[in-house]
């Protein structure tokens, strides 16, 4: 009878270590779930902004049949919108406001000098994230005055502009600018002395974006 009682014993702690041993096999831990991967959302040139300039022009003026260079700092301001396509393509509207120190004695003729100008610009543009490739060009103005033998005299010239560069966001909210210009002021009249001015310019600026 004991035996009995030792071989059922045995053979049912047999059977329990086998169940064991099956479930540890075939009952394996489940995996952690699997974190969720973030990207950063794409930064957006879409908006107003705002921003002030510095830089260089080189000016070519011409009175009386003779040239003169017209070359000096500058300093100004801008606003603007730009509109996101889609694609990587942006499109904008910008105005302009600066003052060049840009003057020049004229022999047997005066002194002249060029001082506030503006323009008025459609943008185009290429966005490679935070970086703005542009070119941009439209209408310019801007007022010469002229010192002569006969007195002194101020035009308002009327033009167009055209040019390039690049936008560079240092922040969601702050972008950097270097802009080439091309500005053909078109022609005037100082005192019945005929007058053509253009100009290149090289502009550094820094704005902030709305």
């Amino acid at each position: 009878m004991m035996k009995s009682i030792l071989l059922g014993s045995a053979a049912a702690l047999a059977i329990s270590a086998s169940a064991f041993a099956a479930d540890a096999i075939y009952e394996a831990p489940a995996e952690p779930p699997m974190a969720a991967i973030e990207t950063a959302p794409q930064f957006s040139w879409a908006g107003g902004y705002a921003g002030i300039l510095t830089g260089y022009g080189w000016g070519d003026g011409e009175t009386a049949g003779i040239d003169a260079s017209f070359d000096g700092a500058r300093f100004g301001g801008f606003v603007g919108y730009n509109w996101d396509l889609g694609n990587q393509l942006v499109v904008g509207l910008e105005g302009d406001l600066n003052y060049d120190w840009n003057d020049e004695t004229v022999a047997t003729v005066g002194d002249f000098e060029s001082g506030l100008n503006w323009s008025a610009r459609a943008r185009m543009g290429y966005a490679m994230d935070r970086a703005l490739l542009y070119v941009a060009g439209g209408y310019t103005g801007t007022n010469i005055e002229g010192n002569t033998a006969l007195g002194s005299f101020d035009d308002t010239l009327h033009g167009w502009t055209i040019g390039g560069g690049v936008d560079y966001a240092l922040t969601d909210r702050m972008f950097t600018r270097v802009e080439y210009r091309y500005n053909d002021f078109g022609s005037g009249n100082l005192g019945g002395t005929d007058v053509d001015f253009n100009q290149h310019t090289v502009n550094v600026g820094l704005a902030v974006k709305f």
